[in-house]
């Protein structure tokens, strides 16, 4: 499945996207937009249904912290639906669920807007019926498989079960060290030793462009387009998409791994042992992350039981999320921290 980024709506801003080699020579280290993305819908066993969300911060070292408010609401209803005020760098898909009442009808929308440096963009969910996600849609969008590639055991694949030790919430003194223990279980799928069932892993220039460009031409829904009324926001993005970075569809090593990462509360003075795996997509070589392309997963603890150990300087209330991928599915955990100031 390739260009459900499709699903994702801007607000008409004004934005500089360099062309050429000028955008090949551009880092978009920081200052770039925030855009949140709808990535559809599933219907839940009980038969519920569940809206899911991602975005991408365009830049490749800036995190972004947008506080529940103007500048992260939803709407209609409650503005805070669970998502993210901590923003980790470039594409994170599938980030959270927000479950819709029982009344909700196919033509009704829920609006998320993001407001960060000077730009604003909303993503529309709906029920439309093309925005169906099913386990196989998602491994497909993280890059775990190729486009119409699947086999009877990957779609058997399910998330790995993750039971989160101790409390969900905590509280500890700046400067303390806080322990961290989650036991992962899993049914093995996909297999560790094949690193990709995402095209083979190939590195083909050609099969990378070729994804990319059906990407950035569904970069957004179809909109009438003003004469004369300049680039439209379906295609900003799909500028953006191209220039800042080699390739938009990605491909994701598999194997399980389990990793902590900071949902709600800033960066600065949080520090993790050991450094954990990075959840979003960083496609550099030697990252570490699934998605670059020398990354292998980390041998298993014997019972299951992956522990890290977090400190805090600085006072606040920090949700940390800690997530066990197997490399085609996920699931998560959070844990709220109150952090206390230190004993003077």
């Amino acid at each position: 499945m390739i260009g459900r980024f499709a699903v994702l709506l801007l607000a008409a801003v004004s934005i500089s996207i360099p062309d050429g080699a000028e955008a090949q020579r551009h880092t978009y280290t920081k200052g770039q937009p925030l855009y949140p993305a709808y990535e559809g819908w599933e219907q839940n066993e009980d038969g519920s249904i569940d809206m899911l969300f991602g975005y991408m911060n365009q830049n490749w070292e800036q995190l972004l912290d947008v506080p529940i408010g103007a500048d992260n609401q939803f709407s209609p209803g409650t503005a805070d639906q669970g998502q993210p005020t901590h923003f980790l760098p470039r594409r994170n898909r599938f980030v959270f669920k927000v479950r819709i009442p029982s009344d909700f009808e196919e033509d009704d929308e829920l609006v998320w807007t993001l407001r960060a440096n000077g730009h604003e963009f909303k993503a529309y969910g709906s029920l439309r019926k093309d925005l169906f996600v099913d386990n196989v849609v998602i491994m497909s969008e993280t890059g775990a498989l190729g486009a119409g590639s699947s086999n009877p055991e990957i779609r058997a694949n399910v998330p790995p079960a993750v039971e989160l030790q101790g409390g969900m919430e905590r509280s500890v003194r700046a400067g303390e060290t806080l322990r961290l223990e989650a036991i992962v279980i899993d049914d093995g799928q996909p297999n560790r030793s094949s690193l990709v069932l995402s095209g083979g892993g190939s590195s083909d220039d050609e099969d990378d462009e070729e994804d990319a460009q059906e990407e950035d031409e569904a970069a957004a829904p179809e909109e009438e387009e003003e004469e004369d009324a300049g680039p439209t926001p379906r295609q900003l993005l799909a500028s953006a998409l191209r220039s800042s970075t080699a390739t938009v569809t990605v491909s994701k090593r598999s194997g399980l791994h389990f990793t902590w990462f900071i949902y709600r509360g800033p960066e600065e003075g949080v520090e993790f042992d050991p450094p954990q795996i990075k959840p979003w997509e960083d496609t550099r070589p030697f990252a570490n992350s699934p998605w670059a392309r020398v990354w292998e997963a980390p041998e298993l603890p014997e019972d299951g039981r992956w522990v890290s150990e977090v400190t805090f300087t600085q006072p606040g209330t920090y949700v940390l999320r800690g997530r066990a991928d197997d490399g085609g599915l996920f699931s998560d955990v959070e844990v709220t921290v109150v952090v206390r100031a230190a004993v003077s």
